[in-house]
């Protein structure tokens, strides 16, 4: 199946979803990780406009190759770990970014969006599953970085972002989503917020997503195809 055919199948997939879960508000992000720029013009010309990238190096890659073509850039979701010293790269282009986990990191990204006179939209990483292979911040530990980032005034915190274990049962992925709405609930709650984004949900596990109030879904594969490293 093309590009299009897969995003279709799938974007109706979601419409389902919403209805039977009652949600309004579910972005699809397709992840172009390892896929060439030809693949995401695909994408751009089924209607799709928000990409997500893993690796800065990529994604500074694509980004100046869309300029040399003198094609509209997207807009650039970062959703892979990201080190402090590489944020220089991408900040002068980049929206959205969904794994801050450390105030180091947030500091840096705040640092570098003034530099570039831009704000960065952020989320913070939760890791919910427990794993020690998973980044992301412990629930336990996140109140203290969200008023830290708060403080900062070149970067927007608009919600929280999870990856579920990936030898989770369905029922465990389940929970970890729930904790990850829950959390953001009594963060709106505690500092009188309105945060509203959920990033959470891949190709296997994006109805209980969305059933948990996910309002971005990466998925990857299902779109792409199979990825080629190396």
């Amino acid at each position: 199946m093309s590009v299009k055919e897969n995003l279709n199948k799938i974007q109706l997939n979601i419409d389902d979803f919403k209805q039977k879960y009652n949600r309004n508000n579910v972005k699809l992000i397709p992840v172009s990780k390892v896929h060439p720029i030809e693949r995401i013009l695909e994408a751009m010309e089924a209607g799709y406009e928000v990409f997500g990238e893993s690796y800065v190096q990529e994604l500074k890659e694509k980004y100046d190759d869309f300029e040399a073509r003198g094609i509209k850039q997207p807009t650039w979701h970062f959703i892979g770990h990201l080190q402090s010293n590489k944020v220089k790269y991408i900040a002068p282009f980049i929206d959205t970014i969904h794994t801050v986990d450390k105030l180091k990191l947030a500091i840096e990204i705040d640092k570098r969006a003034e530099q570039n006179n831009r704000k960065i939209k952020v989320l913070i990483q939760v890791n919910t599953s427990g794993e020690d292979s998973k980044f992301g911040i412990e629930p336990s530990e996140i109140y203290t970085l969200v008023e830290e980032v708060l403080k900062l005034n070149n970067i927007e915190l608009i919600g929280l972002m999870t990856i579920a274990g990936l030898e989770a049962t369905p029922e465990e992925n389940e929970k970890e989503f729930a904790l990850l709405a829950k959390l953001l609930q009594e963060i709106n709650s505690k500092y009188n917020l309105s945060l509203s984004e959920l990033s959470m949900g891949m190709t296997s596990d994006y109805e209980l997503a969305i059933k948990q109030g996910s309002t971005m879904i990466r998925i990857g594969t299902a779109i792409f195809g199979e990825r080629v490293y190396g």
